[in-house]
């Protein structure tokens, strides 16, 4: 398991009122509640830059969508 630290932030007053009593709806507490969003937040990102990373690369190698080679001018305009 990480070894814990601690962390100070600084809210508004009515946001401080708000999380007690959201902590105490979810039976945890406000610390706790805190620490989940923040995991949350991280985790997201996490996922979010690796599949920005993964479609990035796909376009930069291109589909395949089938069919072959396209004619040329002369082919499509041939009289």
């Amino acid at each position: 398991m990480a070894q814990k630290r601690n962390l100070t932030i600084q809210l508004d007053a009515e946001i401080i009122r708000k999380a007690r009593l959201l902590a105490v709806e979810r039976s945890v507490s406000v610390s706790r509640l805190v620490a989940e969003q923040l995991e949350r937040l991280v985790e997201d990102e996490a996922r979010y830059r690796g599949a920005r990373r993964e479609a990035l690369a796909d376009l930069n190698s291109g589909f395949h969508m089938g069919g072959g080679p396209l004619p040329s001018r002369e082919e499509l305009h041939e009289r």
